[in-house]
């Protein structure tokens, strides 16, 4: 099977040669083909997305991406929206050895996709600008469903939806109601509701009270980027992207230029995202020996000098590409 990976800008280019490392080393038998895309993409094909990427990943069902720059909107949010990978999915885990606010916490964000503010509606009038919200009734009772399917899967216990419906009353009404709806076919797992701000407070006081988030696109990017603050920060935040046909694996940390090149770059995200690629593949056991490597590397006190270590990016790569080795 063939694998699109496509570095991108800044650190993705870093984290993601220290991720094949470990990827090469399981001779899985997939095929790796790296594309271009990103800000000198732009420079160079004066498209940041371009053809021959896009047709690539088109003939192809998986996507493993690093970071996207200053073009990101005309890179990862258009291949999640031409490739329809309409959930997206942000795990937050306290790993063992990361210093964090809240150990032991395991929940997840799926986040709707495809439209919101992100549909890109946006228009100038005047000394004004008007910015068009999308949501449907298919998608949202879309992404529902899948937050649900993901608790039972998992064996989680609750789905929480967010949304602003005393506000917003038509666009999170619409979605409020479809996460309604579908909760009545899991009678087996809790389902409750809160108002976007609330639900920041008690994940910011208590988000052990959280099991599976599910909300809407704006909603989703900035909840999740909080979550992952709650056990350690980005540099250890992965996420995939899944539709029906396709899916796309991403870093939710971005190109963060201010370190690119000087080879610190932490690449547990990435290489927690090649787990959540792994396992969507099929190779489970594969992914919990990389993921259990990883934590044991961290644990050791091994590790980049965002988590206070002072190991170089691919130095900490072949650490945990030892651990790995040396597991039965």
């Amino acid at each position: 099977m063939k694998v699109v990976v496509i570095p991108g800008d800044g650190i993705g280019k870093e984290v993601m040669d220290a991720t094949m490392l470990i990827l090469n080393e399981l001779d899985l038998g997939l095929q790796y083909e790296f594309y271009e895309a990103g800000d000198q993409a732009l420079q160079k094909y004066g498209k940041a997305l371009p053809d021959e990427t896009l047709e690539a990943c088109r003939r192809n069902s998986v996507v493993l991406f690093g970071a996207a720059g200053e073009s990101a909107a005309d890179v990862i949010v258009r291949l999640r929206q031409e490739l329809e990978t309409y959930a997206n999915v942000r795990p937050a885990r306290a790993l063992r050895g990361v210093k964090c606010l809240y150990p032991g916490l395991d929940l997840v964000v799926v986040r709707e996709n495809t439209e919101c503010l992100y549909k890109g509606f946006e228009f100038e009038l005047e000394d004004s600008a008007v910015a068009i919200r999308v949501i449907t009734r298919k998608a949202s009772e879309r992404i529902a469903r899948f937050a649900f399917e993901l608790a039972k899967k998992e064996g989680r216990k609750k789905v929480t939806a967010l949304h602003k419906a005393n506000v917003m009353k038509k666009t999170c009404g619409i979605f409020r109601e479809a996460c309604r709806k579908v909760a009545r076919d899991y009678s087996g797992i809790e389902f409750n509701e809160y108002y976007i701000d609330a639900a920041c407070m008690f994940l910011v006081m208590n988000p052990y009270r959280f099991d599976v988030i599910v909300t809407t696109n704006m909603f989703g990017d900035i909840v999740s980027d909080l979550t992952a603050g709650l056990v350690g920060g980005l540099g250890i935040a992965p996420s995939a992207n899944i539709g029906d046909k396709y899916a796309i694996f991403e870093p939710v940390h971005g190109a963060a230029f201010d370190i690119a090149g000087k080879g610190i770059a932490n690449p547990t995200a990435m290489i927690l995202t090649a787990c959540m690629m792994l396992q969507h593949l099929g190779y489970t056991e594969e992914a919990k020996k990389v993921k259990k490597a990883l934590e044991e590397t961290i644990a050791s006190g091994k590790t980049t000098p965002d988590l206070g270590g002072n190991l170089k990016t691919k130095y900490f790569a072949n650490e945990v590409l030892k651990k790995l080795k040396e597991a039965p």
